[in-house]
């Protein structure tokens, strides 16, 4: 499975959109960037798909138009931004290589969709876009995909994560989300499956602390999140630790990423980073 992560940013973006804090400031002037964040997953599913997703779609082996599958984690305007998806047809994109465009989400994420398509989408573009209702501790299956999901701990509405399987490759997605609930956890074990080959954590924090409560997280809850899955046998030394969604507020420079890799073996990732397992 090729897993390329195309935007690692948080909502605001680095540097952020509207800051000059003295990290946004250098990331301009050295051209530091990181965009709105969205995986790709074998070319055809994508998790999130954010403002930047034009931008994305300049990267090399990117081609947008062959996603067949969105899963969409929460409706928070940084992960899903359909107001693009008017464009996926008529005379905007010809030769697609994917006709059609099957979404997943929560009640909330179909909702958005309806309000930031209704004005402008075609019929004959609507036709070829689905969406689909999913909701927590619920397991679908579409292509040769097998998709279970359970619920984040975020402020937006019945927020969704993802346990993604294809061809015997299993991923964990957890972002956006504090740490793991213990009824997302149990649902997990249930599942029964193998240790999964990578996991994508939300470390929005880095090294800053965090609450308890919080609605993202950090190193420290990366480990202890980490330390549960491999307590329930999710999890195990070969698994891939990835971490993304980083924001200005954590100042993620080149050492502190660094440090997270060389003293927590992270891998940190980056706008167009590729990994295969």
């Amino acid at each position: 499975m090729k897993i390329q992560y195309l935007g690692t940013g948080a909502a605001e973006g680095i540097p952020a959109l509207f800051c000059n804090c003295d990290f946004c400031t250098a990331a301009r002037r050295n051209g530091t960037h990181r965009s709105r964040a969205q995986v790709l997953m074998d070319g055809e599913l994508s998790v999130d798909f954010p403002p930047d997703a034009f931008l994305h779609g300049f990267g090399q082996d990117v081609d947008l138009s062959s996603v067949a599958y969105l899963l969409v984690t929460h409706a928070h305007i940084d992960h899903f931004y359909p107001s693009d998806l008017i464009l996926r047809g008529y005379k905007y994109a010809r030769k697609l290589a994917s006709p059609r465009l099957a979404i997943y989400g929560n009640a909330e994420v179909a909702e958005v969709f309806r309000e930031g398509t209704r004005r402008e989408m075609r019929e004959e573009i609507a036709d070829t876009i689905s969406v689909h209702t999913i909701s927590a501790f619920e397991t679908v299956s579409f292509g040769d995909w097998t998709v279970s999901a359970f619920p984040a701990q975020h402020t937006s509405r019945d927020p969704l994560l993802y346990l993604i399987e294809r061809n015997g490759k299993h991923v964990l997605h957890l972002t956006d989300t504090g740490t793991l609930r213990e009824d997302a956890l149990a649902f997990l074990a249930s599942l029964r499956c193998p240790p999964v080959d990578l996991i994508t954590f939300d470390c929005t924090f880095l090294f800053s602390e965090t609450e308890k409560s919080a609605r993202h997280m950090g190193i420290d809850e990366n480990l202890r999140v980490f330390r549960r899955l491999a307590e329930a046998g999710l999890a195990d030394g070969h698994t891939l630790r990835v971490i993304t969604h980083f924001s200005h507020n954590s100042e993620p420079t080149a050492e502190a990423l660094l440090c997270a890799e060389r003293d927590y073996g992270m891998i940190a990732a980056y706008d167009g980073m590729s990994i295969e397992i």
